[in-house]
């Protein structure tokens, strides 16, 4: 089998605001087509048109050669040798950022290929799967031109949620600091009501975790509302820190009363290996399409078993990205939940258009897939619906 092209769609929506803190309005999806007519499909959590660019740009010298020419004509059943082969010829050009995560949209896409070939879900040429099935958690956005009206549109969600059958939930909350989309701009006393009144809304039988996107500067800031919190039984607080303060995410593990998880930006394993050894994060949260695809994701995962760690895989896109974290969690013992976001919780049009035959929830958790590949199915309509140059 030989790879003959790759293409790449680049998805918005209309209407998409640029003064909003989320990628669920736009995308990349990558296909890698092989001369037996299986298509391999891909996506990355980046800007598409950057990821677009880095995969279409042709090589000048052997530090700087091009992904799409390093792809093409290659036996695409063998994604880790390729892996290292678009790592090594885009190194001067790559080795993290946005080549990384076009990487991870063709290495997705890759495993798709060989699953589709074997007749076999993608975890099952992974590894061994684990006992238990994965449960998902809704990752929960709240809107509002007012505290009040954030506030009780997060417990509203919340509550839906909970009566759409998750056990767990992710409530983002966040009210100051570079990305509050919110246009609020309140105290942190303020969190902590919408943190305990969500808490309120579930109950104690529901895990809760709580993402503040990167809202403080220092340490001490963060300590005086993460210690507000201790009574509130939050599974992790996600990104209270920028990402490249790991003494402050050291600090932060040593003395916040949660886990504190982080990972979603980071690409490669060895991005992590500082995140996890000088960071001492305890929840490392690899975005499949962005660390470098499900073969850099499970060097990740393996490396957090090492050290004792846990994996909660980052996800804001599509099908395609759920699809492959699912993979990832079904031969990874240690990982207790994957983002997930069906369309009853989200108003992405992508989210809810581009992907047929999404996962459905039961009793609180995802059965392993068992179609071939990623076992999604792109809808055309929405591919053509959603495409822009």
């Amino acid at each position: 089998m030989k790879i003959v092209d790759i293409t790449c769609h680049t998805l918005l929506v209309p209407d998409v605001r640029t003064d909003a803190t989320s990628s669920a309005q736009d995308d990349i999806v990558v296909l890698i087509h092989t001369d037996e007519g299986i298509t391999g499909i891909g996506e990355t959590d980046v800007n598409p048109w950057i990821a677009k660019a880095c995969i279409e740009a042709r090589g000048t010298h052997t530090m700087g050669l091009g992904v799409k020419e390093m792809l093409i004509g290659e036996d695409p059943l063998d994604a880790p040798r390729l892996w290292e082969k678009l790592y090594t010829g885009s190194c001067m050009n790559g080795r993290r950022g946005a080549v990384i995560c076009a990487m991870g949209a063709l290495d997705m896409a890759l495993w798709d290929i060989r699953g589709k070939a074997e007749g076999k879900p993608c975890w099952q040429l992974l590894g061994d799967a684990r006992e238990d099935m994965v449960v998902p958690y809704a990752s929960l956005q709240p809107m509002g031109e007012s505290f009040d009206e954030y506030r009780d549109s997060l417990v509203a969600w919340a509550i839906k949620a909970k009566e759409l059958g998750f056990k767990a939930g992710k409530m983002e909350v966040t009210l100051s600091g570079p990305y509050n989309h919110s246009g609020l701009n309140e105290p942190d006393e303020r969190m902590t009501e919408v943190v305990a009144a969500c808490r309120s809304a579930v109950g104690p039988d529901f895990v809760m975790m709580v993402d503040v996107q990167y809202t403080w500067d220092d340490v001490d800031t963060a300590l005086r509302t993460l210690t507000d919190w201790k009574d509130l039984d939050i599974f992790f607080c996600e990104t209270p820190l920028q990402i490249d303060n790991l003494a402050g995410y050291a600090r932060l593990h040593e003395e916040a009363p949660m886990p504190i998880a982080a990972g979603e930006w980071q690409n490669t394993r060895h991005e992590f290996a500082d995140l996890m050894d000088i960071g001492l994060v305890d929840v490392a949260q690899p975005d499949v399409g962005r660390v470098g695809g499900l073969t850099e994701a499970m060097r990740v995962c393996e490396m957090a078993a090492e050290r004792g760690r846990l994996i909660v895989p980052h996800c804001w896109k599509t099908g395609i990205g759920i699809s492959a974290s699912l993979h990832m969690a079904a031969v990874t013992p240690h990982c207790p939940f994957i983002e997930f976001m069906p369309a009853e919780l989200c108003d992405s049009l992508l989210r809810k258009e581009l992907v047929q035959d999404e996962l459905r929830i039961e009793d609180g958790k995802l059965a392993f897939p068992e179609k071939p590949g990623l076992g999604i199915e792109i809808n055309e309509d929405a591919l053509r619906k959603y495409h822009v140059e």
